[in-house]
């Protein structure tokens, strides 16, 4: 009796194991993702792929996608087929994805605990920095239309550009921001100041659009010297005032009109002199 009692217990614990043992073929984790290829250079088509183990109907897989530093580079909703696999793309490069190094891709199906990972190598950009190339050297930027220099030091990162922005009275700095770093500019009143009715008001300053909170300034009669903090993965920083150094044609046209006004000033005075009296 006990002898068959024990068989239909090893009986049962094999058929209970057969049950839960998973079918030939089926995904072990609840979720896989993996790049068609495991290092991109700039302007490639990076392809992301993958396959959920239980499908939940209208759910879509979140491909989040970091870079080096763990700053965000994109965020996608992706479809699940009924296939239970999902595809989805993006071009390596960008705004966003500038640095050298290796990026995380991570995909989330519904929950935390149903989520994955996968990483792929990065080149590096090339892309230069909106507006094209200005003078910089490691102390100091000669901006468009300027003839003074301005000085800056820089830590956490690097400065790649300042452009004026004419219409706004602004200036534009592009940087590389690869950790928290503070960018510190000497810049004199004949290339950007902040005036009004002959007194110095504070330069507006903002972030990558976001109204900086934090900066110090300091003015003296012939620049105005301005620090700024700056958190990691900033690439924009606006400084905004009241003159910004003119637009080369705003000079042209001014010596144009000056010009015209003294031929016209010559012209007549000619025309008095050649002009017969009685």
């Amino acid at each position: 009796m006990k002898a068959h009692l024990m068989v239909f217990a090893l009986s049962a614990i094999l058929i209970a194991s057969i049950g839960v043992a998973p079918v030939f073929g089926q995904i072990q984790s609840s979720i896989v993702v993996t790049t068609d290829k495991s290092s991109y250079s700039e302007g490639e088509i990076v392809t992301v792929t993958g396959e959920v183990r239980d499908l939940y109907s209208q759910t879509p897989v979140s491909v989040i996608v970091k870079a080096p530093n763990g700053n965000l580079v994109s965020i996608a909703q992706v479809t699940v087929g009924a296939d239970k696999k999902f595809s989805t793309e993006f071009t390596a490069g960008g705004g966003l994805m500038k640095a050298e190094g290796s990026y995380t891709i991570t995909v989330q199906y519904g929950t935390e605990n149903r989520s994955a990972t996968t990483s792929f190598e990065f080149g590096g950009s090339t892309v230069p920095p909106k507006g094209g190339l200005s003078n910089v050297t490691d102390k100091t930027v000669l901006v468009e239309g300027a003839t003074d220099l301005i000085g800056y030091s820089i830590t956490g990162g690097k400065l790649l550009n300042i452009i004026p922005d004419f219409d706004a009275k602004s200036l534009i700095i592009s940087i590389d921001a690869t950790e928290d770093g503070m960018l510190t500019l000497t810049i004199p009143r004949t290339v950007f100041d902040s005036v009004e009715d002959g007194i110095d008001v504070e330069v507006f300053v903002l972030i990558d659009q976001e109204e900086a909170a934090d900066f110090d300034e300091i003015t003296t009669a012939t620049d105005r010297t301005i620090t700024i903090e700056f958190p990691a993965g900033t690439e924009e920083i606006e400084i905004i005032g009241t003159f910004v150094v003119p637009e080369f044609g705003t000079i042209a046209a001014m010596i144009l009109a000056v010009a015209i006004i003294s031929i016209i000033a010559v012209s007549a005075k000619s025309k008095l002199s050649i002009i017969p009296r009685y």
